[in-house]
């Protein structure tokens, strides 16, 4: 293609410009919107510019992509309900061996959840547990961060729905999800192997601690904390409002833990009186109460013989639970004393069936389905098995990640219509043939660079057409191998420096927010680790993709 007008040319290069320096930077001085309104204002500059038309703008957004993402989203949420991420913490402290056997598990246990429910999913839910584990064993927090951050990055390249950039590949060159697995699923696994062994060679000394501290140190977590963490598997930090109808159907779990004299003595004796139900039911249904509860504070409260009380002003909010909110989460019982058929399903089955709808969805993309629809129909299946409002678990999807998007599409389409990246294509095109080892490494080194430069999504979607046509000259195997190799590179190339990632940005923001484990991973510890991992592990991992 050649190149546009010198006016498009000038117009669209200072649009996709200031995109660029927003979505790098999101909090530049001189206009810190932050990422999303930078993507919109790209894509608005294109279309006053006159680089590109409306109709065109409206074209360049990819609503399949849209869609599987919005689809992994909500199913990641219902996963976080029925307590699947707690029980994958549980198992980096299942007969634990010794801190070095603790980085392996993290590097395992990230890479494999990353690949299933996304690196940016693995890295929320992990993070916090991670840091608790290492500082209670007095260990410098950053070998097991960048072992979490690291394998999350290198993990989510072997499937289709791994990370943002692999959607785009998977969309757009139409490969398989299983066909998409066996490419690059070698060279995951090579790659988390040799990526673990360079961490262990790097920090061996700060992991030789005795085995029994180890153990003694992640079994208080892997019961006390993990258990109890929360997360929103869409956003860092994720706010939510409920309006007054809501707060008057939730409650929050009454902390146990709290000290005796926070808690209203004759409060607790009228709810005992109320509910019958024995501790060990309280506990069991009390600990798959929805993370979204709300607190419901009531001037009176009805006792079971018909008569009021007032209540105390004082109690705190955490138990003052309203009579409404426990018939919604404690199961109900008739008058007979048995319990509804409703409460029960909840109790026993919901979460069986969660897990079965995604491992239904696995299967289905596995056989070649469409992916976007299969995600969407997976998530309103849980949306349809939860019978209850699904607002708060629809809240927890990442609205301004889908915005971005939008964005960001209309923004480089309009760039690829000023011809500046086909041009320069053009020039690089011959040193870049995927049929020989010497054109594998000059695109390998260019996707590097660009991923770090430009951020991974644009750069695939700034190279992938060009590089699947060249390939494509070739042989079809050629045009599929281009894809797969966008995606290992793409992908691996976030691990070089901090802000090389999503991911690497929410371990590093997690750890430092962390409730009195604040711990900030620097740029050059991360950078120092960085470079020699990303450049071994992405050169290997070529030689693997099939």
């Amino acid at each position: 293609m050649a190149l546009a007008s010198t006016e498009k040319v000038i117009l669209g290069s200072i649009a996709f410009a200031i995109f660029w320096v927003l979505a790098v930077f999101p909090s530049v001085p001189f206009l810190p919107v932050g990422r999303t309104a930078g993507s919109l204002l790209g894509a608005m500059l294109m279309v006053i510019f006159r680089v590109i038309t409306p109709d065109q703008a409206y074209a360049a957004i990819d609503l399949p992509i849209l869609g599987l993402l919005f689809g992994m989203m909500v199913v990641s949420a219902y996963l976080e309900k029925a307590d699947m991420f707690k029980h994958l913490g549980k198992l980096l402290s299942w007969k634990s061996k010794g801190a070095r056997d603790l980085l392996c598990r993290i590097c395992l246990i990230s890479a494999i959840s990353s690949a299933l429910f996304t690196n940016d999913t693995s890295c929320i839910v992990l993070t916090e547990f991670v840091l608790k584990i290492a500082r209670q064993h007095n260990l410098p927090p950053h070998p097991f961060l960048l072992a979490l951050a690291s394998s999350a990055n290198i993990g989510s390249s072997a499937t289709p729905i791994g990370n943002p950039q692999n959607l785009v590949i998977a969309v757009r060159s139409k490969i398989s999800f299983g066909s998409f697995l066996v490419g690059l699923l070698p060279a995951m696994l090579i790659g988390i192997l040799v990526n673990a062994l360079i961490l262990l060679c790097m920090y061996w000394k700060l992991l030789s601690i005795q085995k029994d501290e180890v153990v003694a140190a992640v079994g208080v977590v892997a019961e006390e904390d993990v258990s109890s963490h929360r997360f929103s598997p869409a956003t860092m930090l994720h706010v939510t409002s409920l309006d007054s109808q809501e707060r008057n159907s939730r409650f929050e779990p009454m902390d146990i833990q709290s000290p005796p004299a926070t808690v209203n003595a004759n409060h607790v004796k009228s709810l005992r009186n109320q509910f019958t139900s024995n501790e060990n039911e309280i506990h069991q249904v009390s600990s798959s109460a929805p993370p979204s509860a709300r607190n419901s504070i009531a001037s009176k409260e009805t006792l079971p013989d018909g008569t009021s009380q007032e209540m105390d002003e004082t109690v705190p909010s955490k138990v003052v639970i309203s009579v409404t909110g426990m018939k919604d989460v404690f199961p109900v019982k008739c008058s007979d004393g048995k319990e509804t058929l409703a409460s029960r399903y909840k109790r026993i089955l919901w979460k069986p069936c969660v897990y079965l709808v995604t491992v239904g969805m696995l299967i289905s993309l596995l056989m070649g389905l469409s992916m976007s629809w299969t995600a969407i129909t997976a998530a309103l299946a849980l949306i349809v098995l939860d019978f209850k409002d699904a607002r708060p678990c629809l809240e927890k999807v990442s609205y301004s990640l889908l915005i971005f998007f939008c964005g960001m599409f209309i923004t480089v389409d309009g760039f690829n219509r000023t011809g500046i990246p086909s041009t320069l294509w053009d020039w690089m095109e011959p040193h870049a043939k995927v049929n020989r080892a010497s054109g594998i490494a000059v695109l390998a080194v260019v996707i590097l660079v660009l991923s770090n430069v430009a951020s991974n999504v644009p750069t695939v979607l700034l190279l992938g057409g060009p590089v699947a046509v060249s390939a494509a000259a070739i042989s079809a195997a050629e045009e599929k191998k281009s894809w797969l190799i966008l995606a290992w590179v793409s992908t691996v190339a976030g691990n070089l420096s901090l802000l090389g990632s999503a991911a690497n940005l929410i371990v590093c923001e997690q750890a430092r927010r962390a409730p009195d484990l604040g711990y900030t991973l620097s740029f050059w510890n991360h950078l120092k680790f960085g470079v020699p991992s990303t450049i071994i592990v992405t050169a290997i991992g070529l030689a693997l993709v099939r």
